[in-house]
């Protein structure tokens, strides 16, 4: 399959199986997993046919492995803006974890902290690499240092997924370490 294809493929998945199931008239259970033939044939009812051979390409191919399939099912492993629980256990995470985000965004978060803003969770990185290409999708990163330890240490829960990412409800903004060099929303 040629990456355009590879690109396609995986932003339909992203799409209906975090976003918007009900608009190719498929319905997640409640851990979001859904039959991968369910799937097929509504992509294809709707447009847009998807083997299954693609569609073991996209997953075992997509660098952020974002979708696990498991039998015969598939599912995404974060990212929901659909009612959906992941059935992640609460795990202690490393003592620090990262961000990625835009100075644009800085003065909201130095007042509320991270939000999950539409998803279920916010989204942190195990290292300051991954948080830079998360940052760096919306523009110039700026990437935030989390101090998962005292947030745990707190009693905040976080759960990580099949593909790395941690998963917190909120992050406070006594919590985070903000960038020391000048960025035009400091």
């Amino acid at each position: 399959m040629d990456e355009r294809r590879l690109v396609r493929v995986s932003k339909y998945l992203a799409k209906h199986l975090r976003h918007r199931p009900e608009r190719i008239g498929i319905e997640l259970d409640a851990h979001g997993w859904v039959d991968i033939d369910v799937l097929l044939a509504a992509a294809a009812s709707n447009g847009f046919p998807i083997s299954r051979s693609e569609l073991e390409q996209v997953v075992a191919g997509n660098d952020k492995r974002r979708y696990t399939i498991e039998g015969d099912r598939i599912r995404a492993n974060q990212g929901h803006s659909v009612p959906v629980d992941l059935d992640l256990p609460v795990v202690e995470p490393p003592s620090i974890l990262y961000h990625g985000t835009v100075a644009r965004n800085l003065p909201p978060i130095r007042v509320e902290g991270l939000r999950p803003m539409g998803r279920h969770h916010v989204h942190l990185s195990p290292d300051r690499e991954t948080a830079t290409r998360v940052g760096a999708r919306r523009g110039k990163p700026v990437v935030l240092v989390v101090d998962a330890a005292g947030m745990h240490g707190a009693g905040h829960e976080f759960r990580v997924s099949a593909n790395g990412v941690w998963l917190v409800d909120h992050v406070p903004p006594h919590f985070i370490r903000w960038p020391t060099g000048r960025t035009s929303a400091s």
